[in-house]
Protein backbone atom coordinates (compact mmCIF):
# COMPACT_ATOMS: atom_id res chain seq x y z
CA UNK A 1 0.00 0.00 0.00
CA UNK A 2 1.38 3.62 -0.80
CA UNK A 3 0.82 6.31 1.44
CA UNK A 4 1.68 10.02 1.40
CA UNK A 5 3.82 11.52 3.51
CA UNK A 6 3.69 15.16 3.98
CA UNK A 7 7.24 16.75 5.19
CA UNK A 8 8.00 19.75 6.87
CA UNK A 9 8.51 22.19 3.62
CA UNK A 10 4.89 20.93 2.33
CA UNK A 11 5.72 18.60 -0.33
CA UNK A 12 4.19 15.34 -0.08
CA UNK A 13 6.77 12.61 -0.58
CA UNK A 14 5.77 9.12 -1.30
CA UNK A 15 6.10 5.69 0.81
CA UNK A 16 5.34 2.39 -0.69
CA UNK A 17 5.39 -1.68 0.64
CA UNK A 18 7.64 -2.32 -2.15
CA UNK A 19 10.71 -0.54 -0.85
CA UNK A 20 11.14 -3.53 1.20
CA UNK A 21 12.20 -5.40 -1.73
CA UNK A 22 14.32 -2.84 -3.49
CA UNK A 23 15.62 -1.59 -0.04
CA UNK A 24 14.69 1.86 2.00
CA UNK A 25 14.43 5.09 0.07
CA UNK A 26 14.99 8.36 1.92
CA UNK A 27 12.91 11.00 1.56
CA UNK A 28 15.67 13.17 0.17
CA UNK A 29 15.42 10.72 -3.10
CA UNK A 30 11.87 12.42 -4.43
CA UNK A 31 12.97 16.20 -2.68
CA UNK A 32 15.37 16.08 -6.12
CA UNK A 33 12.49 14.33 -8.68
CA UNK A 34 11.43 16.57 -11.64
CA UNK A 35 8.68 19.06 -10.55
CA UNK A 36 7.53 22.26 -11.14
CA UNK A 37 9.17 24.62 -8.90
CA UNK A 38 7.85 26.40 -5.68
CA UNK A 39 7.91 29.59 -4.76
CA UNK A 40 11.69 29.60 -2.57
CA UNK A 41 13.42 27.74 -5.75
CA UNK A 42 11.36 30.57 -8.21
CA UNK A 43 13.18 33.09 -6.26
CA UNK A 44 16.56 31.58 -6.14
CA UNK A 45 16.30 30.91 -9.71
CA UNK A 46 15.86 34.84 -10.31
CA UNK A 47 18.59 35.65 -8.51
CA UNK A 48 21.13 33.33 -9.73
CA UNK A 49 19.80 34.55 -13.87
CA UNK A 50 20.12 37.86 -12.20
CA UNK A 51 23.92 37.87 -10.90
CA UNK A 52 24.68 36.04 -14.25
CA UNK A 53 23.03 38.60 -16.36
CA UNK A 54 24.51 41.16 -14.40
CA UNK A 55 27.96 39.52 -15.27
CA UNK A 56 27.31 39.57 -18.75
CA UNK A 57 26.14 43.33 -18.71
CA UNK A 58 29.12 44.21 -17.10
CA UNK A 59 30.95 42.16 -19.54
CA UNK A 60 29.12 44.36 -22.26
CA UNK A 61 29.89 47.81 -20.50
CA UNK A 62 32.92 47.13 -20.14
CA UNK A 63 34.08 46.51 -23.66
CA UNK A 64 31.34 49.61 -25.19
CA UNK A 65 33.29 51.36 -23.12
CA UNK A 66 36.56 50.65 -24.62
CA UNK A 67 35.12 50.68 -28.02
CA UNK A 68 34.09 54.25 -27.32
CA UNK A 69 37.07 55.47 -26.14
CA UNK A 70 38.50 53.99 -29.38
CA UNK A 71 36.10 55.50 -31.61
CA UNK A 72 36.63 58.95 -29.71
CA UNK A 73 40.27 58.69 -30.62
CA UNK A 74 40.16 56.86 -34.02
CA UNK A 75 38.20 59.65 -35.87
CA UNK A 76 38.87 62.79 -33.57
CA UNK A 77 40.50 65.15 -35.57
CA UNK A 78 42.49 66.22 -32.24
CA UNK A 79 44.02 62.37 -32.45
CA UNK A 80 44.24 60.02 -35.06
CA UNK A 81 41.44 61.49 -37.15
CA UNK A 82 40.33 58.02 -39.36
CA UNK A 83 37.51 59.90 -41.73
CA UNK A 84 35.59 56.63 -42.31
CA UNK A 85 33.94 55.29 -39.60
CA UNK A 86 32.45 52.82 -41.74
CA UNK A 87 35.16 51.47 -43.35
CA UNK A 88 36.81 50.62 -39.82
CA UNK A 89 33.32 48.75 -38.89
CA UNK A 90 33.47 46.76 -41.89
CA UNK A 91 36.94 45.66 -40.76
CA UNK A 92 35.68 44.64 -37.43
CA UNK A 93 33.33 42.55 -38.98
CA UNK A 94 35.89 40.08 -40.31
CA UNK A 95 37.93 40.33 -37.64
CA UNK A 96 35.11 38.83 -35.72
CA UNK A 97 34.19 36.55 -38.44
CA UNK A 98 37.27 35.24 -37.85
CA UNK A 99 37.83 35.44 -34.15
CA UNK A 100 34.25 33.19 -34.04
CA UNK A 101 35.51 30.63 -36.91
CA UNK A 102 38.73 30.21 -34.64
CA UNK A 103 36.56 29.12 -31.47
CA UNK A 104 33.84 27.15 -33.85
CA UNK A 105 37.19 24.75 -35.25
CA UNK A 106 39.51 24.88 -31.95
CA UNK A 107 36.68 24.50 -29.11
CA UNK A 108 33.99 22.40 -31.22
CA UNK A 109 32.49 21.26 -28.72
CA UNK A 110 31.69 24.74 -26.89
CA UNK A 111 31.04 26.58 -29.88
CA UNK A 112 30.01 24.52 -32.86
CA UNK A 113 26.26 22.84 -32.53
CA UNK A 114 25.54 19.79 -34.09
CA UNK A 115 23.14 21.23 -36.45
CA UNK A 116 24.37 23.47 -39.43
CA UNK A 117 21.68 26.11 -41.13
CA UNK A 118 20.36 24.67 -44.33
CA UNK A 119 20.32 26.98 -47.15
CA UNK A 120 16.48 27.85 -46.91
CA UNK A 121 16.85 28.32 -43.72
CA UNK A 122 19.81 31.21 -44.09
CA UNK A 123 18.06 32.64 -46.69
CA UNK A 124 15.03 33.39 -44.83
CA UNK A 125 16.21 33.59 -41.81
CA UNK A 126 20.41 34.85 -41.30
CA UNK A 127 20.67 37.30 -44.67
CA UNK A 128 18.08 39.33 -43.18
CA UNK A 129 19.21 39.35 -39.88
CA UNK A 130 22.89 40.53 -41.22
CA UNK A 131 21.28 42.80 -43.58
CA UNK A 132 19.17 45.27 -41.20
CA UNK A 133 22.13 44.88 -38.89
CA UNK A 134 24.37 46.36 -41.40
CA UNK A 135 21.60 49.12 -42.70
CA UNK A 136 21.16 49.81 -39.18
CA UNK A 137 24.65 50.91 -38.44
CA UNK A 138 25.06 52.74 -41.97
CA UNK A 139 22.39 54.30 -41.54
CA UNK A 140 23.18 55.51 -37.80
CA UNK A 141 26.42 57.13 -39.08
CA UNK A 142 25.09 58.60 -42.48
CA UNK A 143 22.87 60.22 -39.97
CA UNK A 144 25.73 61.73 -37.76
CA UNK A 145 26.98 63.61 -40.89
CA UNK A 146 23.81 65.76 -41.10
CA UNK A 147 22.58 66.12 -37.32
CA UNK A 148 23.86 66.82 -34.14
CA UNK A 149 25.00 64.15 -31.29
CA UNK A 150 22.39 65.55 -29.08
CA UNK A 151 19.58 65.50 -31.44
CA UNK A 152 20.78 61.87 -32.65
CA UNK A 153 20.54 60.36 -28.80
CA UNK A 154 17.06 62.26 -28.66
CA UNK A 155 15.60 60.36 -31.78
CA UNK A 156 17.58 56.78 -31.13
CA UNK A 157 15.83 57.19 -27.82
CA UNK A 158 12.69 55.44 -29.77
CA UNK A 159 14.71 52.39 -30.47
CA UNK A 160 13.22 51.07 -26.95
CA UNK A 161 9.67 51.58 -28.83
CA UNK A 162 10.72 49.59 -31.77
CA UNK A 163 12.13 47.04 -29.83
CA UNK A 164 9.11 46.39 -27.86
CA UNK A 165 6.68 45.77 -30.76
CA UNK A 166 8.44 43.65 -33.16
CA UNK A 167 9.09 41.53 -29.54
CA UNK A 168 5.38 41.74 -29.34
CA UNK A 169 5.05 40.78 -33.36
CA UNK A 170 7.22 38.21 -33.43
CA UNK A 171 6.11 36.91 -30.08
CA UNK A 172 9.09 37.19 -28.10
CA UNK A 173 7.18 39.05 -25.37
CA UNK A 174 3.74 38.55 -23.92
CA UNK A 175 1.66 41.54 -24.27
CA UNK A 176 0.71 43.64 -21.29
CA UNK A 177 -0.46 47.23 -20.83
CA UNK A 178 1.60 47.23 -17.70
CA UNK A 179 4.89 46.53 -19.56
CA UNK A 180 3.65 49.21 -22.26
CA UNK A 181 3.20 51.66 -19.87
CA UNK A 182 6.90 51.12 -18.49
CA UNK A 183 8.26 51.69 -21.74
CA UNK A 184 6.85 54.50 -22.70
CA UNK A 185 7.90 56.18 -19.24
CA UNK A 186 11.42 55.10 -20.01
CA UNK A 187 11.59 56.51 -23.42
CA UNK A 188 10.21 60.14 -22.09
CA UNK A 189 12.47 59.80 -19.24
CA UNK A 190 15.34 59.33 -21.91
CA UNK A 191 13.98 62.53 -24.27
CA UNK A 192 14.24 64.71 -20.91
CA UNK A 193 17.37 63.43 -20.68
CA UNK A 194 18.88 64.34 -23.40
CA UNK A 195 16.96 66.89 -24.04
CA UNK A 196 18.95 70.38 -25.34
CA UNK A 197 17.95 73.41 -27.89
CA UNK A 198 19.39 72.21 -31.41
CA UNK A 199 18.26 72.43 -35.02
CA UNK A 200 15.83 70.02 -36.62
CA UNK A 201 16.64 68.26 -40.07
CA UNK A 202 14.18 66.35 -41.63
CA UNK A 203 16.93 64.10 -43.54
CA UNK A 204 18.53 63.60 -40.71
CA UNK A 205 15.66 62.45 -38.49
CA UNK A 206 14.14 59.99 -41.08
CA UNK A 207 17.25 58.46 -41.17
CA UNK A 208 18.06 58.16 -37.50
CA UNK A 209 14.31 56.84 -37.27
CA UNK A 210 14.71 54.42 -39.94
CA UNK A 211 17.66 53.04 -38.05
CA UNK A 212 16.35 52.79 -34.99
CA UNK A 213 13.50 50.73 -36.10
CA UNK A 214 16.41 48.46 -38.33
CA UNK A 215 17.80 48.04 -34.67
CA UNK A 216 15.19 46.94 -33.18
CA UNK A 217 14.04 44.46 -35.79
CA UNK A 218 17.58 43.20 -35.93
CA UNK A 219 17.54 42.51 -32.27
CA UNK A 220 14.62 40.65 -32.43
CA UNK A 221 16.10 38.76 -35.25
CA UNK A 222 19.09 37.62 -33.92
CA UNK A 223 16.73 35.98 -30.77
CA UNK A 224 14.91 34.56 -33.15
CA UNK A 225 18.01 32.91 -34.49
CA UNK A 226 19.38 32.37 -30.71
CA UNK A 227 16.34 30.04 -30.04
CA UNK A 228 16.61 27.99 -33.48
CA UNK A 229 18.57 24.75 -32.54
CA UNK A 230 17.90 23.04 -35.24
CA UNK A 231 19.78 25.52 -37.74
CA UNK A 232 23.07 25.37 -35.50
CA UNK A 233 22.66 29.15 -34.11
CA UNK A 234 21.63 28.61 -30.76
CA UNK A 235 25.31 29.11 -29.67
CA UNK A 236 26.41 33.16 -29.92
CA UNK A 237 29.65 32.56 -31.29
CA UNK A 238 27.81 29.86 -33.75
CA UNK A 239 25.27 32.58 -34.37
CA UNK A 240 28.02 35.49 -34.97
CA UNK A 241 29.95 32.99 -37.52
CA UNK A 242 27.43 32.67 -39.59
CA UNK A 243 26.19 36.34 -39.35
CA UNK A 244 29.51 38.17 -39.57
CA UNK A 245 30.01 37.55 -43.05
CA UNK A 246 26.47 39.14 -44.28
CA UNK A 247 27.11 42.11 -42.05
CA UNK A 248 30.73 42.62 -43.47
CA UNK A 249 29.24 42.40 -47.12
CA UNK A 250 26.36 44.35 -46.47
CA UNK A 251 28.62 47.13 -44.42
CA UNK A 252 31.53 47.14 -46.92
CA UNK A 253 28.51 48.23 -50.07
CA UNK A 254 27.12 50.70 -47.66
CA UNK A 255 30.61 52.60 -46.55
CA UNK A 256 31.45 51.92 -50.54
CA UNK A 257 28.42 53.84 -51.85
CA UNK A 258 29.15 56.75 -48.93
CA UNK A 259 32.62 56.99 -48.32
CA UNK A 260 34.38 56.20 -51.09
CA UNK A 261 37.04 53.74 -50.89
CA UNK A 262 38.93 55.58 -53.09
CA UNK A 263 39.37 58.28 -50.48
CA UNK A 264 40.18 56.68 -48.18
CA UNK A 265 42.87 54.35 -49.71
CA UNK A 266 44.14 57.90 -51.30
CA UNK A 267 44.37 59.19 -47.84
CA UNK A 268 47.57 60.10 -46.05
CA UNK A 269 47.10 57.00 -43.94
CA UNK A 270 47.84 54.49 -46.66
CA UNK A 271 50.52 57.40 -48.16
CA UNK A 272 53.42 54.52 -47.36
CA UNK A 273 54.17 51.48 -46.08
CA UNK A 274 55.10 52.12 -43.00
CA UNK A 275 51.82 54.32 -42.37
CA UNK A 276 49.54 51.47 -44.06
CA UNK A 277 50.84 48.68 -41.18
CA UNK A 278 50.36 51.01 -38.89
CA UNK A 279 46.98 51.81 -40.19
CA UNK A 280 45.80 48.59 -40.61
CA UNK A 281 47.30 47.42 -36.70
CA UNK A 282 44.66 50.28 -35.12
CA UNK A 283 42.02 48.78 -37.57
CA UNK A 284 42.38 45.69 -37.30
CA UNK A 285 43.39 45.07 -33.26
CA UNK A 286 39.76 46.67 -31.27
CA UNK A 287 38.18 44.04 -33.30
CA UNK A 288 38.99 41.78 -31.03
CA UNK A 289 36.94 44.38 -28.21
CA UNK A 290 34.33 44.77 -30.65
CA UNK A 291 33.96 40.97 -30.93
CA UNK A 292 33.81 40.33 -27.16
CA UNK A 293 31.16 43.16 -26.62
CA UNK A 294 28.50 41.50 -29.28
CA UNK A 295 29.39 38.05 -27.96
CA UNK A 296 28.35 39.57 -24.52
CA UNK A 297 25.40 41.29 -26.27
CA UNK A 298 24.60 37.60 -28.03
CA UNK A 299 24.47 36.02 -24.26
CA UNK A 300 22.06 38.66 -22.91
CA UNK A 301 19.66 38.40 -25.62
CA UNK A 302 19.81 34.86 -25.68
CA UNK A 303 19.58 34.38 -21.51
CA UNK A 304 17.25 37.60 -21.12
CA UNK A 305 15.73 38.33 -24.23
CA UNK A 306 15.86 41.96 -26.19
CA UNK A 307 13.96 44.01 -24.45
CA UNK A 308 15.64 43.74 -21.45
CA UNK A 309 18.86 44.20 -23.57
CA UNK A 310 17.54 47.45 -24.66
CA UNK A 311 16.80 48.48 -21.32
CA UNK A 312 20.18 47.76 -19.85
CA UNK A 313 21.86 50.14 -22.76
CA UNK A 314 19.51 53.04 -21.46
CA UNK A 315 20.54 52.23 -17.97
CA UNK A 316 24.50 52.33 -19.09
CA UNK A 317 23.57 55.49 -20.80
CA UNK A 318 22.11 57.05 -17.08
CA UNK A 319 24.95 55.32 -15.28
CA UNK A 320 27.72 57.53 -17.66
CA UNK A 321 25.56 60.99 -17.36
CA UNK A 322 25.62 60.39 -13.69
CA UNK A 323 29.50 59.37 -13.38
CA UNK A 324 30.54 62.18 -16.16
CA UNK A 325 28.68 64.95 -13.63
CA UNK A 326 29.74 63.39 -10.62
CA UNK A 327 33.32 63.37 -11.64
CA UNK A 328 33.54 65.69 -14.38
CA UNK A 329 30.79 68.58 -13.24
CA UNK A 330 29.50 67.94 -16.59
CA UNK A 331 26.29 70.30 -16.12
CA UNK A 332 22.86 69.20 -15.85
CA UNK A 333 19.89 71.20 -16.19
CA UNK A 334 16.78 70.87 -14.20
CA UNK A 335 15.16 69.30 -17.55
CA UNK A 336 17.89 66.57 -17.70
CA UNK A 337 17.43 65.49 -13.99
CA UNK A 338 13.93 64.94 -14.37
CA UNK A 339 14.22 62.59 -17.45
CA UNK A 340 17.59 61.03 -15.22
CA UNK A 341 15.19 60.33 -12.37
CA UNK A 342 11.85 59.28 -14.71
CA UNK A 343 14.75 56.42 -16.17
CA UNK A 344 15.57 55.38 -13.54
CA UNK A 345 11.96 54.72 -12.13
CA UNK A 346 11.18 53.30 -15.08
CA UNK A 347 14.24 50.63 -15.04
CA UNK A 348 12.92 49.97 -11.33
CA UNK A 349 9.26 49.16 -12.67
CA UNK A 350 10.21 47.06 -15.58
CA UNK A 351 13.06 45.05 -13.43
CA UNK A 352 9.93 44.65 -10.88
CA UNK A 353 7.62 43.40 -13.52
CA UNK A 354 9.95 40.72 -14.89
CA UNK A 355 10.25 39.81 -10.85
CA UNK A 356 6.23 39.16 -10.74
CA UNK A 357 6.12 37.53 -14.18
CA UNK A 358 9.13 35.05 -12.83
CA UNK A 359 7.12 34.62 -9.71
CA UNK A 360 3.82 33.61 -11.43
CA UNK A 361 4.83 31.57 -13.97
CA UNK A 362 5.19 27.86 -13.25
CA UNK A 363 8.79 26.42 -14.16
CA UNK A 364 9.68 22.90 -14.58
CA UNK A 365 12.95 21.47 -12.61
CA UNK A 366 15.10 18.54 -13.48
CA UNK A 367 16.27 16.31 -10.45
CA UNK A 368 19.34 18.63 -10.09
CA UNK A 369 17.10 21.93 -9.91
CA UNK A 370 17.95 23.64 -13.22
CA UNK A 371 15.32 24.17 -15.32
CA UNK A 372 14.12 21.91 -18.27
CA UNK A 373 13.84 23.85 -21.64
CA UNK A 374 10.67 24.88 -22.59
CA UNK A 375 10.32 22.93 -26.05
CA UNK A 376 10.79 19.87 -24.13
CA UNK A 377 7.99 20.84 -21.77
CA UNK A 378 5.88 21.93 -24.38
CA UNK A 379 6.67 19.65 -26.61
CA UNK A 380 5.69 16.59 -24.43
CA UNK A 381 8.96 15.38 -23.71
CA UNK A 382 8.23 15.96 -19.68
CA UNK A 383 5.01 15.72 -18.27
CA UNK A 384 4.15 17.77 -15.25
CA UNK A 385 1.50 17.28 -12.81
CA UNK A 386 -0.71 20.22 -11.16
CA UNK A 387 1.76 20.29 -8.02
CA UNK A 388 4.97 18.66 -6.64
CA UNK A 389 2.81 15.86 -4.86
CA UNK A 390 1.09 14.81 -8.13
CA UNK A 391 4.02 14.99 -9.67
CA UNK A 392 5.91 12.61 -6.94
CA UNK A 393 2.52 10.35 -7.46
CA UNK A 394 3.05 10.17 -11.25
CA UNK A 395 7.55 9.21 -10.82
CA UNK A 396 6.92 6.94 -8.13
CA UNK A 397 3.39 5.19 -9.50
CA UNK A 398 3.92 1.02 -9.49
CA UNK A 399 2.09 -0.45 -12.50
CA UNK A 400 1.28 -3.14 -10.60
CA UNK A 401 -0.57 -1.80 -7.87
CA UNK A 402 -3.06 0.96 -8.88
CA UNK A 403 -4.39 3.53 -6.70
CA UNK A 404 -7.12 3.71 -4.52
CA UNK A 405 -9.08 5.67 -6.74
CA UNK A 406 -8.41 3.08 -9.83
CA UNK A 407 -8.82 -0.18 -7.81
CA UNK A 408 -12.85 -0.41 -8.42
CA UNK A 409 -12.19 0.52 -12.44
CA UNK A 410 -11.82 -2.14 -15.25
CA UNK A 411 -8.79 -3.10 -16.47
CA UNK A 412 -7.96 -1.19 -19.53
CA UNK A 413 -11.18 1.49 -18.90
CA UNK A 414 -8.57 4.29 -18.97
CA UNK A 415 -7.51 3.48 -22.08
CA UNK A 416 -10.98 2.84 -23.48
CA UNK A 417 -12.28 6.05 -21.71
CA UNK A 418 -9.47 8.37 -23.40
CA UNK A 419 -10.30 6.93 -26.82
CA UNK A 420 -6.21 5.56 -27.15
CA UNK A 421 -4.94 2.16 -27.38
CA UNK A 422 -1.68 1.31 -26.30
CA UNK A 423 0.64 -0.68 -28.10
CA UNK A 424 1.57 -3.03 -25.27
CA UNK A 425 0.91 -3.26 -21.92
CA UNK A 426 2.20 -4.93 -18.89
CA UNK A 427 -0.13 -7.93 -19.21
CA UNK A 428 1.16 -8.81 -22.73
CA UNK A 429 5.03 -8.63 -21.45
CA UNK A 430 3.86 -10.97 -18.37
CA UNK A 431 2.54 -13.06 -20.39
CA UNK A 432 4.91 -13.61 -23.11
CA UNK A 433 7.46 -14.21 -20.12
CA UNK A 434 5.18 -16.53 -18.61
CA UNK A 435 4.77 -18.59 -21.93
CA UNK A 436 8.67 -18.61 -22.13
CA UNK A 437 9.80 -19.37 -18.44
CA UNK A 438 6.83 -21.43 -16.76
CA UNK A 439 6.84 -20.55 -13.06
CA UNK A 440 6.53 -22.19 -10.47
CA UNK A 441 3.06 -21.56 -8.69
CA UNK A 442 3.67 -21.26 -4.71
CA UNK A 443 0.48 -20.94 -2.20
CA UNK A 444 0.85 -18.76 0.74
CA UNK A 445 -2.43 -19.44 2.18
CA UNK A 446 -2.98 -21.34 5.93
CA UNK A 447 -5.42 -23.79 4.66
CA UNK A 448 -4.30 -27.07 2.60
CA UNK A 449 -5.64 -27.88 -0.61
CA UNK A 450 -8.57 -29.98 -0.80
CA UNK A 451 -7.90 -33.61 -1.34
CA UNK A 452 -9.72 -36.89 -1.34
CA UNK A 453 -10.78 -39.06 1.38
CA UNK A 454 -8.48 -41.43 1.47
CA UNK A 455 -5.72 -40.39 3.20
CA UNK A 456 -6.47 -36.62 3.90
CA UNK A 457 -6.06 -37.23 7.27
CA UNK A 458 -2.02 -37.85 6.95
CA UNK A 459 -1.46 -35.04 4.73
CA UNK A 460 -3.42 -32.74 6.89
CA UNK A 461 -0.98 -33.31 9.95
CA UNK A 462 1.81 -33.24 6.86
CA UNK A 463 0.55 -29.94 6.27
CA UNK A 464 0.25 -28.70 9.81
CA UNK A 465 3.79 -29.69 11.06
CA UNK A 466 5.21 -27.04 7.83
CA UNK A 467 3.12 -24.61 8.92
CA UNK A 468 3.75 -24.71 12.57
CA UNK A 469 7.66 -24.50 11.63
Amino acid sequence: MRSLDQNSNGYAHMSSSRHSLDGERSANDYEHAVHLASLAEKKRLWWRNALINSLFIASWFFFATLISVYNKWMFSPEHYGFPSPLFVTTIHMWVQFALAALLRYTLPRHFRPEHTPGRDDYIRKAIPTGITTGLDIGFSNLSLKLITLSFYTMCKSSSLVFVLLFAFLLRLETFSFRLVGVIILICVGVLLMVATETHFVLSGFLLVTSASALGGLRWSLTQLLLRSKNIGMSNPAATLFWLAPIMGITLAITSALIDGWGKVFSSPFFASPGESLKTLFFLFCPGVLAFCMVLSEFYIIQRAGVVPMSIAGIAKEVTTIICAAWFFGDELTPLNITGVAITACGIALYTYHKYKRSMDKNIALDPHGNPLPEEEVIGGDVALEAGRSGEMLRLTEDVDEPLDEERHQEPGSDERQSGRELLFTVEDDEDEETAAHPRKVTRTDSMPPPYSDDGAGALHEIWDENRDR
